[in-house]
């Protein structure tokens, strides 16, 4: 025998006793449940530990005790810390528009039961109510999730990851000054937007955001986060991550100048130091398909760690052949015209000449071209360049570079970078980018970082890039690191 827990339709519940079908059950005991089975069925099915578990790492950040002292203090039908609640639950199991949870998502789960909101209480507007709300709080949400984060977790924040999105707005949006057309990521430029930078740690746990008018340049942020940032947990030696859109002189210096380190995307007007580089032998396999250098700048405060992969070797191989044997067709085409005597003007057979070298910029630079003089007229002879400088000049991929600094100390540094690749890179996802000692560490003896086990005095400069060996032979890919 067993018992049940059963409710009547005021929600009063009583246990009964349950007896198995061959076991004859008492005919005038009240405490028995007789059970039809062909009546059995199920109601307002819900959704329960999911939330249950949301609700639990809600409160064991302390967000239920934060959000009741700063946002509780006015009465209202539903208290705003459980509205509050409510929205970051959704977020967490199924993210949605506010209008999503008002019509679908809540009433499928049991949050009205876990947190004791009353039938009919939740709308869209009580829902965006409460994030204008939450919004003067904003600092002091970041500070208090930081700590009780880090406390629950061990989450470490010395490595910072920075970049920069756009949400765009329909519609003129006249009353917020800060929406204006720029440059958008979601390919509406017919559209106002607002740009929003955001940094994350490591794990990828968010640290801080920021929002900038909507024609803000990117490279334009990076000063003003530093000064939130310190304004915000004060001064420290962090290792920023961010890619070659942000990299300038003065940000750089920046960073230098509060005693920081960062890992950034090496911009391309710098990489004519490397091609004698790129084009020597002397590469450590560090993975199966992964081959990496160190490059140390004379007299300089980076040092650049190339890195090339087999497959985007391939890849820069199959599309450098591709536009080369569309340009030597065309060439071709004119050698044949000009020999036949079909185009007998000099200047029209330039004018064509020049035509092909605009249409294939990829490769133009590959060849040497030339209208001679013969003693059967003009004619146009070409030839692959055999110079190796020219050929990595002529590259299309990108290199990477990371920085370390001297008083570092490189031991088992890894980290992962979440690369949000506009260009079409190598690495296109998350990837662990690990250097060994021998490749990281510095020249001369090196002090002890605090930052030991972890990426020490480390600056990332780029992402990966690729050079050409000759068309036939493809290009091999880079990665740079710079080093203070």
């Amino acid at each position: 025998m067993k018992t049940v827990e059963v409710f009547n339709e005021q929600g009063e519940a009583r246990q009964l006793k349950l007896f198995p079908s061959h076991v004859a059950a008492p005919e005038d005991d009240p405490q028995v449940a007789r059970v039809l089975l062909n009546k059995v069925r199920l109601e307002r099915t819900r959704s329960f530990g999911s939330c249950f578990l949301g609700l639990e790492l809600w409160k064991r950040l302390e967000l239920d005790r934060f959000f009741t002292e700063h946002i509780d203090r006015e009465a209202a039908d539903v208290p705003w810390s459980r509205v509050a609640a409510l929205l970051a639950i959704h977020r967490l199991c199924a993210p949605g528009s506010e209008l999503a949870i008002e019509q679908r998502w809540y009433p499928s789960t049991a949050l009205d039961d876990l947190l004791e909101i009353e039938a009919g209480k939740i709308n869209d507007t009580r829902l965006y109510r409460c994030l204008d709300r939450i919004l003067p709080h904003k600092t002091k949400l970041e500070r208090h999730l930081k700590e009780r984060y880090g406390a629950l977790f061990g989450a470490e924040f010395d490595v910072l990851l920075y970049d920069l999105t756009s949400t765009y707005v329909e519609g003129a949006a006249e009353k917020n000054p800060m929406v204006r057309r720029g440059y958008s990521r979601d390919h509406r430029p017919d559209c106002e937007q607002l740009v929003i930078a955001l940094i994350v740690n490591s794990e990828g746990f968010p640290f801080s955001y920021e929002t900038f008018d909507g024609n803000r340049s990117d490279v334009s942020t990076m000063e003003t986060m530093l000064r939130m940032v310190e304004r915000k947990y004060g001064k420290a030696r962090r290792i920023w991550v961010f890619d070659r859109g942000i990299v300038s002189e003065e940000n750089l210096a920046a960073i230098r100048k509060r005693g920081g380190q960062y890992l950034t995307g090496t911009p391309r007007s710098q990489m004519k130091r490397l091609e004698e580089e790129l084009l020597k032998d002397d590469w450590t396999r560090v993975r199966p398909e992964v081959e990496v250098k160190k490059v140390a700048i004379p007299q300089g405060e980076e040092t650049y760690i190339l890195c090339r992969t087999a497959g985007r070797k391939e890849k820069e191989k199959a599309i450098r052949s591709r536009f080369s044997n569309r340009m030597e067709a065309a060439l071709q085409g004119l050698q044949k015209a000009i020999a036949t005597g079909q185009l007998k003007d000099r200047n029209k057979m330039e004018r064509r000449l020049g035509k092909i070298q605009a249409r294939h910029p990829q490769v133009n630079d590959l060849y040497d071209l030339d209208l001679r003089e013969t003693g059967e007229g003009v004619r146009l002879f070409w030839q692959i360049k055999q110079d190796p400088q020219t050929l990595a000049r002529s590259a299309r991929g990108r290199i990477s570079a990371a920085h370390q600094s001297h008083r570092g100390d490189g031991r088992g540094a890894m980290v992962q970078v979440h690369a949000a690749d506009r260009g079409r890179s190598v690495l296109p996802g998350a990837e662990e980018r690990a250097v060994r000692q021998a490749l990281v560490s510095p020249v001369g003896a090196a002090r002890e970082s605090a930052h030991s086990g972890r990426v020490p005095r480390l600056r990332l400069m780029g992402h990966p890039e690729t050079f050409a060996q000759a068309p036939a032979a493809g290009c091999a890919n880079a990665i740079g690191k710079r080093s203070r």
